[in-house]
């Protein structure tokens, strides 16, 4: 019996919602917007949000990207993580 391969968890292009934390700064506001907008760069101000948290320790900055390939959405992540001031991705 031939195995198949699994369906793919994400069919492309789609929607695709990214959480980025650090602390609070211009500048890793600019560092995190200049990463994605290297990789999704027809991405709306109104697809980005921003929190701060409670106490003001932390800033979220959320997008939600049209990623049209497994291989942008591994790009991203990867220079996301190696930023400097980034401190979790959801």
């Amino acid at each position: 019996m031939a195995m198949t391969e699994p369906p793919p968890l994400l069919e492309f292009p789609t929607d695709y919602p990214i959480k980025i934390i650090g602390r609070p700064s211009d500048e890793f506001r600019a560092r995190v917007h200049a990463i994605v907008m290297r990789y999704a760069p027809t991405t709306e101000p109104e697809r980005v949000t921003e929190r701060l948290s409670e106490n003001g320790n932390f800033l979220s900055i959320s997008y939600l990207l049209r990623a049209e390939s497994r291989e942008q959405v591994e790009a991203l992540t990867a220079d996301l993580k190696s930023c400097d001031g980034v401190l979790m991705l959801i």
